[in-house]
């Protein structure tokens, strides 16, 4: 008798050992719902921190244009457009330049108006049509925008 309750005891425990099917797959598809959140967000943050990059280009082109704007007795740099990565600011009749260095897959334009200048900085990675501009002649904090931009941003 003993035998026997001793070997329905280590087929039972032999049985229970390892998952069903059925756990298996419900583990499997929390899993699934927690990606399935997880990603978009992930991608959303993505796209903001490209557009916060594409504006904090734009701040540091602006401290980078006045600089050069001082240092050139009042004058502006050359116009530049669609540049990436490292611009080079210089003038026809000047020596000097200065530098602004822009992050990764971020555009800049940059237009001389004699006077005052503008500028549009755009980033591929960040949120669709999403622009950054600035107007030096209206001053203020740059602008960010994602429809309705001004002519100066292609």
């Amino acid at each position: 008798m003993q035998h026997l309750l001793r070997s329905l005891r280590a087929k039972r425990e032999a049985e229970e050992n390892g998952f069903t099917l059925i756990e298996l797959l419900v583990v499997v598809v929390i899993i699934g719902v927690l990606v399935a959140i997880a990603i978009p967000t992930y991608l959303n943050y993505r796209k903001g921190a490209a557009d916060k990059a594409a504006q904090s280009d734009v701040r540091s082109a602006i401290s980078t244009l006045e600089n050069f704007y001082t240092t050139n007795n009042n004058t502006y740099p050359d116009t530049f457009s669609n540049k990436t990565g490292t611009i080079t600011l210089a003038l026809a009749t000047v020596a000097t330049t200065s530098t602004i260095v822009l992050s990764d897959n971020v555009t800049m334009n940059y237009t001389n108006n004699v006077t005052s200048y503008t500028l549009c900085d755009k980033t591929s990675a960040g949120t669709a049509g999403a622009k950054v501009y600035y107007d030096s002649s209206l001053g203020g904090a740059p602008k960010q925008v994602t429809s309705g931009a001004p002519a100066y941003c292609p």
